[in-house]
């Protein structure tokens, strides 16, 4: 392949029209065409369906349309968060990419500064995935704001607010990762040593930041006292994410680097297995210890509680299983395989576990309506959970194709999954 260079970087002349008729494309048209169906629907019922604001209720106060299609608005099934339903899939989604990429950064940040050569040989490839999956969870969150109003956000900012919070971060960190990106397809190997330090550091805030923001977004919730005052869970949530960062690794090195050097794919996907087993190893540590500080009545809710099963669950795909087949090797690399998909699936269950459970119960009696009628941990009457629509489901399987969509231009363009030889 033709290549060109700029600013020390090689730059691979690429035929567009191939690139997009390309085979290896298919997948990522096929989530995006979900995506767009996904968007379809959730614009729709947000700003096409008939409903009323409350300047339609103050213009007239005794119309009976309005006050149906106020009702509506608030109660229905339209495609806005509302009070009724404030936890969703999009926060599952963008929590977890969030977390995970970030993780894959912060992984390939320490293999960096530690001089593990194999992973810094790849590390261009890995950065660009963790960068994608960040876009991926930041597209999920676009589709919970209300983006026609997002003029008047950027206008009249609310600094307090999540979304403000987060976005200083954003701003320094991403362009900071695509930086560093450059630095090592430009083989400035001595800098990207040095970046790798604020990228280290940043890689923890976003995951510090991004837990307290969630917990600031949803306060009105009550349940959310749990994230702020049982400091525990911070590390629940690091923890998870670096165990599905790696087992994401162990996926991408057998995908990539299966076909092209057979040893040297066989070498990461041990390297990176060792890693994936201490952070199984970890993950099960802290759920082993995690409900002895936490407060007991809570700890009961989700051991014993209606979601006791999806917890369960959660422990064997994240845990369990993943630690039988790391520790013993019992079919070579496609227990490897079966282990990282289980993880997935396993942390996945467990941030909407807490993202689920959390909403359904509640936890103090504020406003003493809604999902805040109880008592503090009053045995509850009602289990409250609401499935997210079909739009919701499409836009986070559409989220995916992002992921791809983002890896395979980086790469199509830069080779960011070449192994590079220092």
């Amino acid at each position: 392949m033709a290549k060109r260079t700029l600013a020390d970087v090689e730059i691979n002349d690429v035929n567009i029209k191939a690139l997009l008729l390309d085979k290896s494309m298919y997948l990522s048209y096929a989530l995006l065409a979900v995506a767009l169906v996904g968007v379809i629907d959730v614009f729709y019922e947000r700003y096409f369906l008939i409903a009323a604001s409350a300047q339609d209720a103050g213009l007239h106060p005794e119309s009976r349309e309005v006050a149906n299609a106020m009702r509506e608005a608030v109660f229905g099934s339209g495609g806005e968060v509302k009070r009724e339903a404030p936890w969703s899939l999009y926060i599952v989604n963008y929590m977890y990419m969030i977390y995970v990429g970030s993780g894959i950064i912060f992984l390939v940040a320490i293999a960096e500064l530690f001089n593990v050569e194999l992973i810094k040989k790849t590390a261009a490839g890995f950065l660009t995935l963790g960068l994608a999956m960040i876009i991926g969870g930041l597209f999920t969150i676009l589709m919970d704001l209300n983006i026609l109003n997002l003029p008047h956000m950027l206008l009249s900012p609310k600094i307090s607010s999540g979304m403000w919070l987060m976005m200083p971060l954003y701003i320094v960190y991403i362009p900071l990762v695509m930086f560093e990106i450059y630095l090592l397809i430009s083989h400035k190997d001595c800098w990207a040593k040095r970046f790798a330090i604020p990228i280290l550091v940043l890689s923890l805030i976003v995951e510090v930041v991004e837990f307290y923001v969630q917990a600031k977004l949803f306060d009105m919730n009550a349940a959310r006292h749990l994230w702020t005052t049982y400091p525990l869970l911070m590390i629940y949530f690091m923890v998870s994410s670096f165990v599905a960062s790696a087992a994401v690794m162990i996926m991408y090195t057998f995908f990539i680097y299966r076909n092209r050097d057979r040893s040297k794919c066989e070498t990461l996907m041990a390297l990176v297995k060792k890693i994936t087993l201490y952070a199984v190893i970890a993950l099960g540590a802290y759920e082993a210890m995690a409900y002895l500080f936490i407060d007991k009545k809570w700890g009961a809710i989700i051991l014993f509680g209606d979601f006791k099963y999806y917890f369960y669950a959660y422990l064997a795909l994240a845990v369990g299983i993943p630690f039988i087949l790391l520790f013993k090797e019992i079919t070579g690399v496609y227990s490897k395989i079966l282990a990282a998909f289980s993880i997935v699936i396993g942390t996945y269950l467990g941030r909407m576990i807490f993202v689920y459970g959390g909403n359904a119960y509640p936890m103090s009696d504020r406003f003493g309506v809604g999902f805040e009628k109880y008592a503090e941990y009053e045995p509850l009457k009602d289990v409250i959970f609401y499935m997210p629509s079909l739009g919701e489901v499409f836009v986070v399987i559409g989220s995916v194709g992002i992921v791809l969509l983002v890896y395979k231009l980086a790469d199509a363009f830069f080779s960011v999954s070449k192994m590079r030889e220092h």
